[in-house]
């Protein structure tokens, strides 16, 4: 017979392995599958896809995006004076080609509005119903992982990243007041080592 204390089963240690994290970003590929299945399948199909090229091509974020109004976009001079939240750096960024094309037919088809884009009550479009619109597009687009307004940011880091340009000018230009928060798309860029040993 067994001592009492050697009768209980022995103490196990619960191993955690750590599981991989959900991609946090979009390719250029996926963001144009967005906005094709955004022109095909939204019943306002182009602001939808508007939406979704600005926030990538600014790197905005979803209440930077539905707070967007008319003054401040130049047309004319094409520029966007960017105001960031979370006590982010403002700036002014360059509006060119496509983007300016989708923007000056929006203005057309809302000649009146202050926000840039506005529901179909005529308010400026909601955070959740800008991503629940973004969740939805996803899913229509067959995407294999759940979509959501801020891998549109995450997308225009990674992507000014594998560029090239600076981690600094990269801080400036999504308005990052700290740029440990910058450095996180520089150290992912594909190509971060490729003159290393030439």
């Amino acid at each position: 017979m067994f001592p009492a204390s050697q009768t209980t089963a022995p103490e196990t240690v619960k191993l955690t392995v750590p599981q991989p994290r959900s991609r946090r970003y979009l390719t250029e590929r996926e963001i144009e599958r967005l906005m094709g299945t955004a022109r095909k399948h939204s019943r306002r199909g182009h602001r939808d896809a508007t939406m979704i090229l600005v926030a990538y091509r600014h790197g905005l974020r979803a209440s930077e995006l539905c707070d967007l109004q008319w003054h401040q976009i130049e047309l004319a001079e094409g520029r966007l004076h960017v105001h960031r939240v979370k006590k982010g750096t403002p700036s002014v960024h360059p509006i060119r080609g496509d983007k300016l094309r989708a923007l000056r037919r929006l203005r057309r088809d809302n000649p009146t509005d202050a926000y840039v884009f506005v529901s179909e009550r005529g308010g400026p479009i909601s955070r959740i119903g800008f991503h629940r619109l973004i969740q939805r597009l996803g899913e229509a687009a067959g995407m294999p992982f759940r979509v959501h307004p801020h891998m549109l940011r995450h997308a225009c880091g990674y992507r000014l990243a594998n560029d090239g340009h600076d981690t600094r000018s990269l801080q400036h230009y999504l308005g990052h007041k700290n740029i440990q928060h910058t450095v996180r798309y520089t150290e992912l860029a594909v190509d971060r080592f490729k003159d290393f040993w030439r």
